[in-house]
């Protein structure tokens, strides 16, 4: 990556140690003194963040209103309910959602590398700098259907939204919108099961919410029973209020973990029971408690 060609930017990675919150803190500062680079910062997991929750409070969140700094640091914060427990699950989505505010930061779960390829251009072209939260499932990274082609990744753009390429819109009579790894826990029930009135739609874009793209998706639905958001986390964490706030017009019935003092369970069994109970609710008639 830094021999690439005799004319490219410089390339740098550099692994630190595990302190949290001085590490972000020098990367803040560094991407204030060079605003023309992209300056990444990556968890080792997002849990990992709980330790620098004073800087995303007080700066990468607030910088702009309360000093009109701009900045355009980028957070990978590894994220996802993959049975590894408590302290290597949760990269907190919900605390970052409840930052968010007049366009101050981006909230982002990517799943495709082209989508990913594009959000890092899309941060480097335009001309405001603002903080970039990627959620990143580590288990994707091996996913065999988590590639691209490279038409994808030479043309297109960032999708906020990635509509069921392959519904038949009159024949569907549930719409799940879902986000992150779960899309491919739902995509391969569906696919075992052969169903064919289920339509899944990834909101890729938490903040800011697409919320008149959802609304427009749903209308191509003539004949919709149900409309349902999932997420892999408890009910008390996830997107699920963020979505209720900007969308309250919106029927949605969540399908979810229980609700949980604990961002995730510690045992493997257990986390695939709760994991098959979601994928049971979204496909069957009835959600399950």
């Amino acid at each position: 990556m830094k021999n690439i060609s005799g004319k490219q930017a410089q390339f740098n990675v550099f692994n630190s140690l595990l302190s949290e919150y001085g590490v972000l803190g020098y990367e803040y500062g560094y991407s204030l003194a060079t605003p023309k680079g992209l300056t990444i910062w990556e968890a080792q997991f997002g849990d990992f963040t709980n330790v620098a929750q004073v800087i995303f409070d007080q700066y990468i969140s607030s910088a702009y209103e309360k000093w009109g700094m701009m900045n355009g640091l980028v957070l990978y914060l590894p994220h996802g309910y993959e049975g590894q427990g408590p302290e290597h699950s949760s990269a907190r989505i919900e605390r970052f959602l409840n930052l968010t505010a007049d366009n101050n930061i981006q909230v982002v779960v990517p799943t495709s590398p082209a989508n990913m390829f594009h959000l890092l251009r899309r941060q480097m072209h335009w001309n405001v700098r603002i903080p970039l939260v990627v959620f990143t499932p580590k288990s994707l990274l091996r996913h065999p259907l988590v590639t691209s082609s490279v038409d994808e990744l030479a043309e297109g753009h960032f999708q906020e939204i990635i509509e069921d390429a392959i519904a038949e819109p009159s024949k569907i009579r549930k719409l799940i919108f879902t986000y992150g790894k779960l899309y491919y826990d739902l995509h391969k029930r569906q696919a075992e099961e052969g169903i064919s009135d289920v339509a899944i739609v990834r909101v890729e874009q938490l903040f800011p919410l697409p919320a008149e793209g959802i609304k427009s998706i749903i209308a191509k639905y003539p004949n919709l029973e149900r409309i349902i958001w999932a997420q892999d986390e408890p009910s008390n964490m996830g997107a699920w209020q963020h979505i209720q706030r900007f969308l309250p017009d919106v029927a949605f019935e969540l399908i979810s973990r229980p609700a949980s003092a604990s961002p995730a369970v510690g045992l493997m069994y257990q986390h695939n029971l709760r994991l098959k109970t979601i994928l049971d609710s979204a496909f069957n008639e009835k959600v399950l408690a």
